[in-house]
């Protein structure tokens, strides 16, 4: 045995890792800041879930405020999304580690998927059955955001991954009312409140 090349293998090693573990930290950091993507995004399937879809379909309103939520959800939309293309254009100026390219791939897989579900959906049953679609798409987006947490090794975000899932598996109980609650109590959990919490420690 050359005692010289164990140490240097345990060099490379030990480097190995401490380089995983600034990626890790550098992606936490910038994860922080991202959470205002968190905010957004909660707040808007909060607000299509909650207000346009269960409020319009189930609850007696005015036409007036009808009108409102109608044309609001579609305006908020495009507001949220050219902001998250600015955004991610900016960040797309800086260095991308190996990490942040994987959960990119992450989020892009899920909206592959979802659609991928409809498309399945319809092959087999001829239609949309929606109670299906609502539970279904919560499962996708339970597992990617625990995977993101798990990537990232950020509790916060694997344990609203879980609740997520937890919640989807409850909402396959109910009728499609129902299920837009339920639906959008989980994106108050799982995105709103982390969001608001790793915003406010970007600077920390």
């Amino acid at each position: 045995m050359n005692p010289d090349n164990d140490d240097a293998n345990n060099m490379d090693e030990l480097q190995s890792i401490e380089v995983i573990r600034q990626m890790i930290a550098s992606s936490q950091r910038k994860l922080k800041s991202d959470g205002i993507l968190f905010i957004i995004w909660g707040w808007l399937a909060f607000y299509n879930y909650f207000f346009s879809a269960y409020l319009l379909q189930y609850v007696p309103l005015s036409y007036y405020i009808k009108s409102v939520l109608k044309y609001l959800g579609p305006i908020l939309f495009i507001a949220v999304l050219v902001y998250t293309i600015y955004y991610l254009y900016k960040k797309s100026k800086h260095v991308q580690t190996y990490i942040d390219i994987s959960l990119r791939y992450v989020w892009i897989a899920l909206i592959v998927c979802m659609m991928l579900v409809n498309l399945i959906q319809f092959n087999v049953l001829q239609s949309i059955n929606f109670e299906l679609q609502h539970p279904i798409f919560m499962v996708l987006i339970a597992f990617a955001i625990t995977v993101t947490g798990g990537i990232l090794r950020y509790r916060l975000i694997i344990f609203g991954g879980i609740f997520f899932g937890i919640l989807a598996l409850a909402a396959s109980n109910y009728d499609l009312e129902t299920q837009l609650l339920i639906d959008s109590f989980a994106w108050l959990v799982a995105f709103i409140i982390p969001g608001h919490i790793m915003y406010s420690q970007r600077n920390k």
